[in-house]
């Protein structure tokens, strides 16, 4: 496994296993099953209603709690709101920390609810905070009027929309580049892409294994579903080779600036 060092010397490992819009009823087994496989990274939210699951499979894992970085997202809107939330979460989680605390999208009251995150960090509910779906001017009112520097930034990042400009924001700014649904939820037929496919052979991996491959050594962490095992050991198995640089350019002219998710929270694009 390959990490991440945050601003606060945190450790955060690259590959991580999301577990957005799975059933509670399959959390449980899935967090499982990607544990025993060798994720050491899952994330989860308020808002995906399953951060119990995600925390029952961490204890009947056997694995030890501090092994396993878990990150969750705020469904909350100021600052009371949002420490009510966290403390519910904790709750729902059954630990007495997250690692990584995100707001889930830009809101009404983002400085209130920041400066919540900036509390919970302080009392040791959790290891570091951040955003997520924050364009660049959104980040900077953040630096602007609270003490914490987001740690994370997690955003829709893939072939097709590769946010080279705000990940050059993200890097000056110290910040580290998480991409949501690095493989655009399966959409603009990216799996079989004749290119992709050519490079996917030189390694005798998969379209998805070159993308993940491909993100990470752009310094961006990610975090694929599936609800295969087969799948699950598929993505995890991406560190036994190394893209050239002539494949890394290549893969580059992908990037058309072309979101999939017309979501009213996503993240704006940067003009």
């Amino acid at each position: 496994m390959e990490y991440k060092i945050l601003e606060n010397g945190v450790k955060m490992p690259v590959l991580g296993y999301g577990v957005y819009q799975t059933p509670k009823i399959q959390t449980t087994r899935l967090v499982k099953e990607a544990l025993e496989l060798g994720y050491r990274h899952v994330d989860t939210a308020q808002n995906y209603s399953n951060e119990r699951e995600v925390g029952r499979a961490i204890f009947e894992s056997g694995i030890s709690r501090q092994d396993i970085f878990v990150t969750t997202k705020t469904q909350s809107n100021g600052y009371e709101n949002t420490l009510s939330g966290i403390d519910k979460s904790l709750d729902e989680f059954g630990y007495d920390y997250f690692d990584l605390i995100l707001i889930h999208w830009p809101i009404n009251d983002n400085i209130g609810t920041y400066h919540a995150l900036e509390d919970a960090l302080d009392e040791g509910k959790c290891k570091a905070i951040g955003l997520s779906n924050f364009n660049s001017t959104q980040f900077e009112d953040i630096l602007d009027n609270c003490d914490v520097n987001p740690m994370v930034d997690q955003i829709e990042t893939h072939l097709l929309w590769q946010q080279e400009k705000m990940h050059t924001y993200l890097t000056k700014r110290g910040c580290i580049h998480e991409s949501w649904s690095p493989f655009a939820s399966g959409n603009f037929n990216l799996f079989n892409d004749e290119t992709l496919l050519d490079i996917a052979s030189n390694y005798s991996k998969s379209v998805a294994q070159i993308i993940l491959r491909f993100l990470i050594q752009k310094d961006i962490v990610v975090i694929p579903k599936s609800t295969s095992k087969v799948r699950m050991s598929e993505n995890f198995n991406i560190f036994d080779f190394k893209l050239s640089d002539d494949e890394m350019d290549i893969i580059k002219e992908f990037d058309s600036n072309r979101s999939y998710c017309n979501w009213p929270y996503s993240m704006n694009k940067e003009k």
